[in-house]
């Protein structure tokens, strides 16, 4: 009976506590921690050694796609989009693409890789962090020797001048390809009903900058420890770069592949933006094989931060493994 007895006056206990905590519950929290809710990421760049070469990755924030849709991506309908995002935890609501500009400093130069968007807001609110991004990994712009462009789209290249019509990189030398440049400033094309306001744009920045440029062709070591392949199709010049120091190699992929999913577990895609996509395809395949067979590491522009990771073959298509970040070097 005695045992009974604390059984009900234990449950009483317990429902009485449970309804004081709803009570409690129903009332305005009062913030009560030390510290303020910072609301802020910390800054965006990462660090790590190729070889001798001091490689960083700084972001210059996510590109908003929107929601899932038929024909970003050939042979992919939205509700399949969506099925693919949702297997693998991913955002349904909007699909973000990063975008990680690589810094090699070789010791001699300090080489930057694309430039990322620039002020233009075209893709959403948080791109644009480019500059703020080198100075919290210690760079400044006017410290930037050269800049390789992969190729001339505007999140590439819309960064290499400022509002103000002045140079963000003053000192730098620019490595691009003549088809790209070519191409992507041909004002036959700005009539273009699809292509004339990326004409405008890159007209803007990459004009401006003629003399200060160098025509990068396939196969060129271009700057010492860094070699152009070229890897058309998503532009008609988009080259992607073998950074090598002391033995160890690094690929800077560009825009190769837009997604580690969408793109790289099914290879032949087609992608909305590519100048040609069935050749994009090739030079997807034929980069991701390679990478792959030789266990090479690469940063690809749009994959999820820092982009730094490997490639290896499934099936007809392949796996994207990232790398571990770490904490030290």
């Amino acid at each position: 009976m005695g045992d009974l007895n604390r059984l009900t006056s234990t449950r009483r206990e317990l429902l009485a506590g449970a309804a004081a905590g709803l009570a409690c519950a129903a009332l305005p929290r009062v913030a009560s921690a030390k510290a303020p809710m910072a609301n802020t990421q910390a800054p965006g760049f990462y660090r790590f050694k190729v070889g001798s070469f001091e490689a960083t990755v700084v972001s210059d924030g996510p590109l908003h796609m929107g929601e899932p849709n038929d024909g970003v991506f050939s042979d992919l309908s939205k509700e399949q989009m969506v099925k693919e995002l949702t297997d693998n935890f991913l955002p349904t609501d909007n699909v973000l693409l990063e975008q990680n500009a690589l810094v090699i400093n070789t010791g001699d130069r300090v080489v930057l890789f694309d430039t990322g968007v620039g002020t233009v807001k075209t893709f959403g609110p948080d791109s644009g962090r480019l500059i703020s991004g080198l100075k919290s990994a210690g760079l400044d712009a006017k410290d930037v020797d050269a800049i390789v462009l992969t190729h001339t789209h505007p999140d590439h290249c819309w960064a290499l001048m400022a509002d103000d019509g002045s140079r963000n990189f003053p000192n730098a030398q620019i490595y691009v390809t003549q088809a790209d440049l070519d191409f992507w400033t041909d004002e036959g094309k700005l009539t273009h009903p699809l292509l004339k306001d990326f004409i405008a744009g890159t007209r803007k920045h990459l004009l401006p900058n003629r003399d200060r440029m160098v025509f990068v062709r396939d196969g060129q070591e271009l700057l010492p420890g860094i070699q152009a392949i070229a890897a058309p199709g998503h532009t008609v010049g988009h080259t992607v770069y073998m950074i090598t120091s002391q033995g160890k190699s690094l690929c800077n992929l560009g825009d190769t592949t837009h997604h580690h999913i969408l793109s790289v577990e099914n290879p032949r895609r087609e992608f909305a933006y590519d100048t040609d996509g069935k050749q994009a395809v090739a030079s997807r395949l034929r980069m991701l094989d390679m990478l792959a067979s030789s266990r090479i590491p690469a940063v690809t522009y749009h994959l999820p931060w820092p982009g730094l990771g490997h490639f290896g073959k499934q099936g007809d298509g392949f796996r994207y493994f990232p790398a571990p970040m770490r904490t030290m070097l």
